[in-house]
């Protein structure tokens, strides 16, 4: 039958055979009965199930955390599904419903749906999956499958596939072990917002967006055969397809040792071969199994006399005769949720961590960087420890509680002996007072030292010593130059190429011929070599084909300064605004989409999001056949402390700045995609967007911008953002074209560049693209954005104070202050927002070109 109608009871007796279902679909492909899973393990647990009957594969349970008694009924009525005991008592049902209940309906598709009167649904499978779904059901933001418990277990285990907002994830107690973005298998086509991830005949898909844009893609092998995804009972997320046989397509993670819990709580899994995915499970240092004979691997406990600490609540609170101690787990052993999570704390030591978990009852032990000072905390459940392929630069420890010993007495009284660990925290005031006296101690003996070193550094400067002391190491680190190496390069550095808020570049030549930029910084911040290096190896590990190259860097003493890859026609507002040759439309969208897609790769492509703050021509760096790289990227946190105090109200360069600067509202990567729109906008018109255009006096016919006014001629002040808007009204896009391009360009070819960067500049940063977004559109993989009229509405405001701030004193960058009002002003204007007052600001860029 494919309708049942209320009323309608059934119970095990009558439908414990699988053919004997009580419901079908119309091709009898699915069936819904009361089914025991696991008959071949002789487990009597019944279930009330969809199945797919070819294979006889679970695809759906009601009640899979209360199974079902042999003389249990299940029931329909008006209101809904019910299943109860021969007692009365409730198992489990469909939750309230907005009308009563007509027909219960199993679709082809395997979806059980409660339907009104009207055939309108109620209620349906599809909306509460348990482990697995099927072609054509969506998997929303928000919702997941989770896992069996075990094989023959179907109840709720601990692993959960969710999907996210940018992604669709593995997670174990509530830690994440795996993305699927990061599987090689995938690919990420959209940094939209996730809606819902699906599955077809094609692959797997992650959709994302009001125009339905794929973010991420499984592409799988085309097939009408029957297919699922689903979440195993040991965490793994698996993509399968039946015809005669089940066919396993996809799975993630592939390792074994990616799976969060794969060697039980605090074992440790290792690669049982170099390039095989399985893995094998002992112990860490200090730890014994768990395991019986023959039972299996069950995770390891610490060595004796130690013990585990108990969870929060549950005499967690030590008492006299015990205390924390920690096992230290060695080198090359790491912990899954350390990739996946930001350290609790950073740039502190390493007793700091420890007693932050010491402190903690829920804390179970702490990872430690040396390098960095990170330090991660591992809170309420431990799952297995693993060996990556790659080093680490971080050493794990285990809280476990040891007794005190008591084996001495002095005075008739017996004294506790304490046992030596690396780390110990005694719960005891007097202990506290012992270790602020060894820290005060401590701290003068640094600073003494400290003093002592400041003079030899002082000296080693003053004599250009080409030695300093390292005495730490940072993975990653390009090429360390010493200061005389660069001197000589760059000829004393006396062949400058270029300056800005960051310091002047200059060109030079390295002993193996290879010609370089070097930055000189300046303006820098008081940190330390350590962190200065730190930065420095996360721009250096930043590598893109349109990202300029950080070749290396010197640290010598005071000096800082960045050698970069040198490009040999300089930066786009070189040619663009200058007087060689024209660009041609093809060059410029070259341009632009490089310049895209190198933003896209800072926002959401490399291991830490990068936000530029400060994307304009200077800043667009240009090779041979016109090779795009961005420069300056990821140094505002080398700058020094008064212009970083600038970073909450202005960073970048006026011209470019997105209105969110000047509303203290936060900073984020739309921030880039907004001077990425004026910079697209600059690249169209061939001109500044704050510029002066030359107009005939008795035709009103615009003549190009560079020339000088004839008499016939006044030079008019043109917010070209503003003249865009108004063209793009009036669909007249061949306006906006360079007029050195002398009509070479078709209206569509224009019109697509300016509706993107119009999109780009929309006030509010949530109406923005991606980066990544602006990339498929540029290249046609999704449609155009529309620009919306009244969140470009501003542009009238801001063009209407340029142009009285031009009539008034004339088109001079510095005096774009006069664009930004103060706040009472912006409040009778037509613009959205409320813009502090900008005078304050000098007309010195805080970050200039290279």
């Amino acid at each position: 039958m494919e309708f049942i109608y209320p009323p309608f009871t059934a119970s095990n007796y009558q439908y414990i055979d699988h053919t004997g279902a009580f419901l079908a679909s119309r091709n009898t492909t699915f069936k819904a009965t009361i089914i025991n899973p696991y008959p071949g393990a002789q487990v009597t647990n019944f279930y009330f199930g969809i199945i797919y009957v070819p294979s006889n594969q679970l695809i759906w349970s009601a009640n899979r955390n209360t199974s079902i008694l042999t003389s249990d009924k299940l029931t329909l009525t008006s209101t809904g599904i019910s299943i109860t005991r021969e007692n009365g008592q409730l198992v489990w049902s469909t939750p309230r419903l907005n009308a009563s209940v007509a027909a219960l309906q199993l679709l082809e598709s395997g979806n059980l749906v409660l339907l009104d009167k009207l055939n309108r649904s109620l209620w349906q499978s599809f909306d509460y999956p348990t482990d697995t779904i099927v072609i054509g059901q969506k998997l929303p933001v928000a919702a997941f499958l989770s896992s069996a418990a075990t094989r023959n277990n179907l109840s709720t285990g601990s692993y959960l596939f969710t999907i996210v907002d940018n992604d669709a994830v593995l997670q174990w107690n509530g830690l994440t072990y795996w993305k699927l973005s990061m599987d090689t298998s995938a690919m990420v086509d959209s940094s939209s917002s996730v809606a819902y991830l699906m599955l077809n005949e094609s692959g797997l898909y992650l959709i994302g967006g009001t125009q339905n844009v794929v973010v991420i893609s499984l592409i799988l092998n085309n097939s009408t055969a029957f297919r699922i995804a689903q979440l195993d009972y040991e965490g793994r997320f698996n993509v399968k397809s039946y015809s005669d046989q089940w066919t396993q397509e996809f799975t993630g993670p592939s390792d074994d040792c990616q799976i969060a819990n794969y060697c039980g709580g605090y074992g440790l899994c290792t690669k049982a071969a170099a390039g095989s995915n399985a893995g094998t499970c002992s112990c860490p240092a200090g730890f014994h199994s768990n395991s019986g004979s023959g039972s299996g691997f069950k995770g390891c406990s610490p060595t004796n006399p130690s013990s585990l600490p108990s969870p929060c609540g549950n005499g967690a609170s030590l008492n006299s005769s015990k205390m924390i101690t920690y096992v230290n787990l060695g080198s090359g052993v790491d912990y899954f949720a350390n990739e996946f999570s930001a350290p609790a704390t950073f740039g502190q030591d390493s007793f700091a961590c420890a007693n932050s978990c010491s402190g903690n009852c829920s804390c179970l032990g702490y990872f430690y960087a040396q390098s960095s000072g990170y330090c991660y905390l591992l809170n309420n459940q431990l799952g297995s420890f693993f060996t990556p392929a790659n080093g680490i630069d971080r050493t794990g420890y285990i809280k476990t509680i040891a007794s005190l010993n008591i084996n001495s007495v002095v005075g008739g009284q017996k004294r506790r002996s304490l046992p030596l660990v690396a780390l110990v925290l005694i719960p005891s005031s007097a202990v506290f007072l012992l270790i602020s006296f060894v820290l005060i101690g401590f701290i003068r003996w640094r600073k003494a030292v400290h003093s002592k070193m400041k003079k030899v550094k002082l000296d080693r400067m003053s004599s250009h010593s080409s030695t300093e002391i390292d005495d730490f190491s940072i993975p990653g680190l390009p090429v360390r130059f010493e200061y005389e190496e660069l001197d000589v390069a760059t000829n004393k550095f006396q062949s400058k190429i270029g300056s800005g808020g960051f310091g002047d570049v200059y060109k030079g030549t390295l002993p193996d011929k290879t010609i370089v930029a070097v930055k000189k910084l300046s303006n820098m911040s008081n940190q330390g070599k350590k962190e200065f290096c730190t930065e420095i190896a996360i721009i250096g590990n930043t590598h893109h084909v349109n990202l300029v190259r950080l070749r290396g860097f010197c640290a010598q003493g005071r000096q800082r300064l960045l050698v970069y890859e040198y490009m040999n026609r300089g930066s786009l507002d070189r040619t663009l605004f200058g007087a060689g040759p024209v660009l041609e439309l093809q060059e410029r969208f070259d341009i632009a989409m490089g310049t895209a897609r190198g933003l896209a790769y800072l926002h959401s492509g490399c291991e830490q999001k990068i936000i530029h703050c400060d994307v304009k021509p200077e800043n667009i760096l240009l090779n041979d056949h016109f090779q795009v790289k961005i420069s300056d990227f990821g140094l505002s946190k080398l700058l020094s402390p008064e212009q970083s105090s600038h970073f909450t109200t202005l960073r970048g360069t006026r011209g470019y700045l997105a209105p969110e600067w000047l509303t203290s509202s936060a900073i984020s990567d739309k921030t880039d995609v907004y001077s990425f729109g004026m910079v697209l906008l600059e690249i169209v018109s061939g001109r500044k967007n704050c510029s002066m255009k030359t107009q005939s006096l008795s035709t009103g016919i615009d003549n190009d911008s560079g020339g000088n006014s004839s008499p016939s001629t006044v030079a008019v002040p043109v917010y070209f953002p503003l003249y865009a808007l108004e063209m793009h009204e009036q669909r007249k896009y061949i306006e906006l074209a360079d007029p050195k391009l002398e009509r070479r360009v078709t209206s569509e070819e224009i019109e697509k560049l300016v509706r993107v960067a119009l999109c780009c500049v929309h006030e509010d940063p949530m109406l923005r693209p991606s980066m990544a977004n602006v990339v498929s559109m540029l290249e046609g993989k999704i449609p155009l954005g529309v620009p919306r009229v009244e969140g470009l509405n501003f542009l009238r405001f801001y063009g209407r104070r340029f142009t009285e701030a031009s009539t008034i004193e004339g088109c001079n960058m510095a005096n774009m202050l006069m664009l930004f009002p103060d706040a009472n002003a912006s409040q009778s204007s037509n613009t959205t927002g409320s813009y502090s007052s900008l005078s304050y600001i000098s007309s010195q860029q805080i970050s200039g070109p290279r």
